[in-house]
């Protein structure tokens, strides 16, 4: 069946019927904690103490004005009071989103556990423990509510740590997703506004019927994963003159249908709906999971990884490829076929602001090539699908490629393990998992699809499902080397949020096409920070946008629209692990940024405060635990730059306040290091030609096999990596003249 092209996919939940997993007294406890969060701030007519946020007439007068200033005066006043009066279960779409949210997307684990909490709350004993009073959580006032909220961010209890941070990111999210005034407000288009529409070649997948025995398929190679790895492998391979076969969990979604909206683009295009995070709360982790991989939702940064961490791999790891012309060629392939080039980058406001500001500052920096096929590419909303097919990634430039040479698809199988000879147990032989159908109207997300066990039978398996599927797959298949799942590396980041005086539309132009590079080496080991910026969709970045209290928030995210944001993105030297979940299956991440770490991540946030600062920026707020945002004073000596007393006093504070999780979050694009790369078994999962240690014919392909951290964009290193292997499959395997 083809993946027909037509209307978006919808933009939001809004099944009135959507069912509720948490009790109707949760539920009150739930919506409370939403609506301190996302209050209605109405004057004093309203004796609802609970309910709203109460001020006098004239203090509400000033607090809308103060909005109508923001936006100089645009919109008529009847907006800005709705904005205000409103709160987060007013709107139903906000309540159907949520419920589906914590339904769906939130582990059971994890579900429960809030269920408890909730519950907990409801009662005077645990009231007490958690909040400090016996007075049920609902039923207290909300400035009352919002003390105790802010008294969870920083409480010595990892758990409440945990609920704050979950409660924030999910409240915000969905608010920003369902609000019915705050996009009108801002100006914000619902897609980009500067791309063109291609017809982009159409994949066919095979399909299988319903039954009770397994399906069975037979093919040469079968690719599990269709990412960077994959997509690279498979092209090779098919045009090699073998079969291959590429199975994934996700979804091809078409070009015509992209990029998607923010809410059904995190729950479509990401693993576990941009819902996971690490054990400890400390760092979210964005992860592909997407017919394409991560390449389908990254933002076409195509970096190669610099002299020092290829020396680490050859040298200190043993494995010599990584300085060996091969390697280099390898890396010029991919980019070449991706037309990788810097040529003609117009850079948005943020990208300005970071090159001008580093130059004025004295810090290296440069432009960014972009695999945009030799073409500008003048689109923020690429996180969530290029609609215009212009990046280069596995789905546009691979893949196609491989089917035009034969290889075949599948889409929606879920692998479980690889399956070993009887006779001999250490030859991979294929591979065993759950295919699931789309419905009859072609969603991919409803209840009770057809689906079907499926094996495939194959003389090479090539594990490709990236950092956090690849080792699961390895250790559900028996295999129980040490280094399977650890040595996770996840390059974590902290934010900082600039905002200018007029509009600098930061949902406009190529997402990343800067980067500084001062900060990267800080320890003399390739050990340090790079300041890049960010993709600025409100649900994808307000969400980390500081919560002092919700009129605080509602003023502060009407300022989205003269904003700019920056990443200070670690290189990291310590590591953590991915395992799986004892009820699902799924991957689990255990990591905490480290001491080592996360000093260089804030020295790169203040190099960023420092580049906003000289660039005029009236407010700058790091997204971390470290106190007050800076606020330029209006009379400050202009000629006095990043001197400033004033500006250096708050860098001292800032400085002394740190970046120590729980109280500051994390997050994390990048994974890397589960199944790595080594000379020996003993140091790793799989050899220099990417075969698993101890087996035949199972290889892994991915990011997942890099020696450490790539220190960059780890898209085009993947990309070389896989081109490295799968030469070496065709050199096993022969070509086959067609």
């Amino acid at each position: 069946m083809a993946a027909a092209e037509g209307p978006p996919l919808p933009i939001e939940v809004t099944d009135e019927n959507v069912a509720n997993p948490f009790s109707d007294t949760q539920w009150t406890t739930l919506m409370s904690i939403m609506d301190t969060i996302i209050p209605s701030i109405q004057n004093d007519s309203s004796t609802d103490q609970n309910a709203h946020k109460s001020f006098s007439a004239e203090e509400f007068n000033t607090a809308v004005n103060s909005l109508r200033d923001i936006l100089e005066k645009e919109h008529d006043i009847k907006i800005y009071e709705e904005y205000l009066n409103r709160k987060a279960s007013d709107e139903s779409k906000f309540q159907n989103t949520l419920k589906h949210a914590f339904g769906k997307l939130l582990p059971e684990s994890a579900r429960k556990g809030m269920a408890f909490i909730l519950s907990t709350l409801d009662t005077r004993v645990g009231s007490m423990l958690l909040t400090g009073y016996t007075t049920s959580f609902h039923d207290q006032p909300i400035h009352i509510r919002e003390a105790i909220l802010e008294s969870w961010r920083v409480s010595y209890l990892p758990t409440l740590n945990l609920v704050y941070k979950q409660m924030m990111v999910i409240a915000k999210n969905v608010w920003l997703n369902t609000s019915p005034s705050f996009r009108e407000l801002v100006g914000i288009p619902g897609g980009p506004d500067h791309v063109k529409l291609e017809k982009p070649f159409e994949n066919d997948f095979l399909q299988f019927n319903s039954g009770t025995a397994p399906e069975i398929v037979e093919t040469d190679v079968v690719i599990v994963g269709s990412g960077c790895g994959g997509g690279v492998c498979a092209k090779n391979i098919a045009e090699a003159g073998h079969r291959v076969l590429v199975v994934d969990k996700a979804y091809h979604i078409p070009a015509a249908q992209l990029p998607l909206s923010e809410q059904n683009g995190l729950r479509k295009l990401f693993e576990g709906g941009a819902m996971l995070t690490s054990d400890d709360g400390s760092i979210a982790v964005a992860a592909g999971s997407a017919w394409g991989g991560g390449g389908t939702i990254n933002w076409s940064a195509s970096l190669q990884p610099q002299e020092f961490v290829r020396r680490e791999w050859s040298q200190d790891k043993g494995l010599e490829v990584f300085e060996s012309a091969e390697f280099q060629d390898c890396l010029d392939t991919v980019c070449k076929h991706m037309g990788v080039s810097s040529d003609h980058i117009r850079h948005n406001h943020a990208n300005n602001n970071l090159l001008e500001g580093s130059r004025k500052l004295g810090f290296s920096a440069k432009a960014v090539p972009q695999n945009t096929g030799g073409k500008e590419h003048y689109c923020g909303h690429c996180t969530l699908g290029c609609g215009s097919s212009e990046k280069q990634g596995p789905a546009v430039a691979w893949l196609p490629d491989a089917v035009r040479a034969g290889a075949q698809m599948v889409e929606g199988f879920r692998v479980d393990h690889v399956i070993f000879d009887e006779d001999d147990p250490t030859k991979a032989t294929g591979v065993k998992g759950l295919w699931t159908a789309r419905d009859d109207t072609g969603e991919f997300d409803s209840e009770g699809r057809t689906t079907r066990e499926v094996i495939v039978k194959a003389k090479k398996v090539i594990i490709s499902s990236g950092t956090l599927w690849s080792p699961i797959i390895l250790q559900n298949s028996g295999l129980r080397n040490y280094h399977i799942g650890r040595n996770l590396h996840l390059h974590p980041v902290n934010m900082l949020s600039a905002i200018f005086p007029t509009s600098t539309r930061p949902w406009e132009g190529g997402i990343l096409t800067s980067v500084c590079t001062t900060f990267e080496n800080l320890d003399g080991l390739g050990h340090g920070a790079k300041l890049e910026t960010t993709v600025m969709l409100p649900s994808m970045f307000l969400v980390g946008f500081p919560w002092y209290s919700g009129l605080q928030f509602k003023r502060n995210a009407l300022k989205f629209r003269n904003m700019n944001g920056f990443i200070s993105i670690a290189r990291d030297r310590d590591t953590g692990r991915v395992y799986p979940d004892p009820t699902t299956g799924t991957p689990r991440v255990k990591y905490t940024p480290s001491v080592f770490d996360r000093k260089h991540i804030l020295e790169g946030v203040i190099g960023l405060a420092k580049i906003a600062y000289i660039q005029g920026a009236v407010e700058i707020h790091p997204f971390t635990s470290a106190g007050r945002p800076f606020i330029r004073d209006p009379n400050a000596n202009p000629g006095a730059g990043i001197t400033d007393p004033h500006f250096q006093n708050w860098i001292k504070e800032f400085r002394e306040g740190g970046n120590k999780p729980p109280a500051t979050s994390f997050s994390s694009a990048h994974q890397m290091g589960t199944c790595r790369m080594s000379r020996t078994e003993a140091e790793g999962v799989v050899d220099d030609k990417g075969r698993v240690w101890g087996c035949k014919g199972l290889y892994v392909a991915d990011a997942s096999v890099f020696p450490s951290a790539s220190g960059v964009n780890p898209m085009v290193t993947n990309m070389a990596v896989a081109e490295w292997i799968s030469r070496g499959v065709v050199g096993e395997m022969g070509k086959v003249e067609v």
